[in-house]
């Protein structure tokens, strides 16, 4: 057999092989390795390169290091799971680096942080200013986690003392000018519906990149020509103004009525629709 289908040969079924390997190691994201996650990849490559290349000569002994190399940190990572003195040594010990506004310069040394890496890590979140951060630790995976003074934190709703309802993940209805039936379906629409709202602003199916329906109904369109500018949904906007029309329509109906049977149901009604506004004020005024 000639040398390079040989190697050939070798690298598909290796290939094959890593990415099972790697596949029975877990899913983990780049920014989330671990030196000895990193170690461990890199051994797995080197020794998947050079059995590929017939540097190592005899397989089975490649095959047994390949081995050892993804089943020993599987089972170490079983144990790490259960034992947190297992994920200290594997993983690393968090580090507080800034406590109550205080710099820790003798945590900055373990970990091996100069102050220009402390900097350049709050600069990440936002933090320009060492003075504006409370609490900032180092994580086992170099990041470094920062929670900012009260009076430096942005402004929530919670914060505010608003209460917003949930809301469902936006359904995608359209790719690439194709309608899809089954996000329809499960937003309780259909093919008429989207025909109708695309009709409303003017734009053909075929125009259509992207199309989205959120939690209460509103169309978002994206469009192939940029330069077309689509009217923003107003779906919210209307409920909420039609809302405060009936409202007010029955306060005045109220007012204007001579017979208390009458006068009676219209304040009753008026008082019904302040109190539905009131709920879903959160939603349709966001």
């Amino acid at each position: 057999m000639p040398e390079w289908l040989n190697i050939l040969i070798r690298s598909l079924g290796l290939f094959a092989l890593t990415l099972l390997l790697v596949r029975l190691m877990g899913k983990r994201q780049t920014s989330q390795l671990t030196l000895f996650d990193l170690i461990t990849a890199i051994v797995i490559g080197v020794v998947a390169a050079a059995l590929s290349l017939n540097l190592i000569e005899n397989l089975g002994n490649g095959l047994v290091a390949l081995a050892v190399w993804t089943l020993l940190p599987i089972g170490i990572y079983l144990l790490a799971l259960k034992y947190k003195t297992v994920r200290n040594i594997i993983q690393g010990k968090e580090a507080v680096l800034i406590n109550h506004g205080k710099v820790l310069e003798d945590k900055l040394l373990e970990a091996r942080f100069t102050p220009e890496d402390l900097l350049s890590q709050l600069r990440r979140k936002n933090a320009f200013k060492v003075a504006d951060v409370e609490f900032a630790m180092l994580e086992p995976n170099g990041e470094v986690s920062v929670l900012l003074k009260k009076q430096n934190q942005p402004f929530t709703p919670s914060s505010l003392g608003l209460q917003l309802n949930h809301e469902s993940v936006p359904q995608t209805v359209m790719l690439d000018g194709v309608m899809l039936d089954e996000p329809l379906t499960a937003m309780g629409l259909n093919r008429n519906w989207l025909h109708t709202e695309l009709e409303k602003v003017g734009v053909a199916p075929e125009n259509v990149f992207i199309a989205q329906v959120d939690s209460v109904g509103q169309l978002y369109l994206d469009l192939f020509d940029d330069a077309v500018l689509v009217p923003q949904p107003k779906t919210k906007e209307l409920a909420y103004a039609t809302l405060k029309k009936c409202q007010a329509d029955c306060e005045m109906y109220a007012l204007g009525t001579r017979q208390p049977k009458a006068k009676k149901m219209y304040s009753e009604c008026a008082e019904e629709l302040d109190a539905v506004i009131a709920e879903l004020k959160p939603l349709l005024k966001r």
